[in-house]
């Protein structure tokens, strides 16, 4: 069944010159730029807070910062986490891999960095449409909030919405998950509080699946839990608090939000069978308490836009560096498989793939080209975060916060860049010009 909406006029807020959608890791940091070098921008986020699955999704770390031998992902990257660690005490100034993640403290920056480089923030508002002014073109976004339904309209629009629900709606072009429609699984985390510090130490120490004593074998090998696999990552968060990714929610698409809306239900469920299965196999844990899941479920992937060049895993294994590369990457290729995928590729228990490609050396990493934030056939729209020009296996490398903090940066230079052109046109704007300003602000672009 169809339904034709009554024609009618909805309020129409003009003026500004940079639009982001989506208020994660790589639309802050899109943000932020674009109003740092001069552009009226205006970010919209479906949540209540900044940062994505940082904040909202309650991810205990981030990725790695460092190649081995220095910090590669800089800029406002590299500030994010430098003010972070500066607010906590626990956490050592030289850590860069790794780090744990003050939810809370990390909600202010964000907000302070967008707001003090002057853009405009919408919180709980999501993105509806986007009206055209030609095929080629987005003339204005509509939104809705409690306001109702809103237009609003600039030169520029980023998509930063993890799931590129803006290039979808204006038509782009894009691939979906892997071999017949395989989407990686989700996961919900989780926090558990009043855990006991000094009975873990005397414990098997981590509780990761690589680790034989932990005590994640025995929980699903009992059977006595309704936990569908080993995944397991813990972090402390703060004093006797440890913030856990564990677990995966199967059959979860991140652009259905049936399919989100049980895959949130399966998630709580899912923390709750591992609260339980601790407090049974490891003393640490007998009188925890599940202080929070999370609001945001971590989804994988889903969408991937195809760009003006698509990163490969041919790119990714040459370690190729491009003469318009606005960042560099050397994450691992990350890719959770589906119990199908698992019945085919494990290694062991394992059921994702974090071993099956070759992992970078110390001081390895690639380059990635500015032509994988260009949607083909979209002249106003960049894009940045896990939705990027990339294949399948790359994209589960590209996914992570740190590279995504760095492709939004460089987004939001070249968002001004376009702006400032007669013509708009995001495929034409100077690459040189963009890394010489992501450079002076801090940028790793060697060569």
């Amino acid at each position: 069944m169809m339904y034709t909406l009554q024609q009618r006029q909805i309020p129409l807020h003009e003026g500004y010159e940079v639009i982001v959608a989506g208020g994660g890791p790589a639309g802050c940091a899109a943000a932020a730029a674009a109003a740092r070098e001069g552009a009226k921008t205006l970010l919209i986020e479906a949540t209540g807070v900044l940062g994505g699955m940082a904040t909202a999704g309650l991810v205990n770390a981030f990725a790695p910062f460092s190649d081995g031998e220095r910090v590669i992902y800089g800029g406002i990257a590299q500030t994010i986490l430098e003010t972070m660690k500066s607010q906590m005490p626990h956490v050592s100034k030289d850590a860069v891999n790794w780090v744990p993640i003050d939810y809370e403290g990390l909600k202010r920056i964000y907000d302070g960095m967008v707001t003090g480089a002057g853009a405009d923030i919408l919180f709980n508002t999501t993105l509806g449409a986007a009206e055209m002014a030609d095929e080629a073109q987005v003339d204005a976004i509509i939104v809705n909030n409690k306001a109702g339904l809103s237009a609003y309209r600039a030169k520029v629009y980023i998509d930063c919405t993890g799931d590129a629900d803006l290039c979808a709606r204006a038509g782009a072009e894009y691939e979906k998950g892997g071999e017949g429609g395989a989407l990686q699984p989700a996961s919900l985390c989780f926090i558990l509080s009043n855990v006991d510090e000094e009975a873990f130490r005397r414990g098997p120490g981590t509780l990761h699946i690589d680790n034989p004593r932990s005590c994640i074998h025995a929980m699903v090998e009992s059977g006595k839990y309704d936990i569908p696999d080993k995944h397991l990552c813990q972090q402390w968060i703060g004093p006797n608090t440890m913030g856990f990714n564990a677990g995966h929610v199967h059959d979860v698409d991140g652009t259905d939000p049936q399919s989100i809306s049980r895959g949130l239900i399966a998630g709580r469920k899912l923390a709750y069978e591992h609260k339980r299965g601790f407090a049974d196999h490891h003393p640490a844990f007998a009188n925890t308490c599940l202080a929070a899941t999370a609001v945001s479920i971590g989804v994988r992937e889903s969408r991937r836009v195809i760009g003006d060049y698509i990163f490969t895993l041919e790119d990714y294994l040459a370690r190729r560096s491009f003469a318009d590369e606005i960042l560099r990457n050397n994450y691992y290729i990350d890719i959770h498989n589906t119990p199908e995928e698992g019945d085919r590729q494990k290694s062991g228990e394992r059921w994702w793939s974090d071993t099956r490609y070759e992992h970078y050396k110390r001081g390895e990493s690639h380059g990635l080209p500015y032509r994988c934030l260009t949607p083909k056939g979209l002249r106003n729209v960049l894009v940045a975060g896990r939705c990027i020009s990339s294949d399948r296996a790359t994209q589960g490398s590209l996914r992570v916060m740190p590279a995504c903090l760095c492709m939004g940066e460089a987004a939001g230079i070249a968002a001004k860049l376009a702006a400032d052109m007669p013509t708009v046109d995001v495929h034409a704007v100077d690459a040189q010009r963009l890394r010489r300003r992501l450079k002076e602000e801090g940028a790793y672009l060697p060569g």
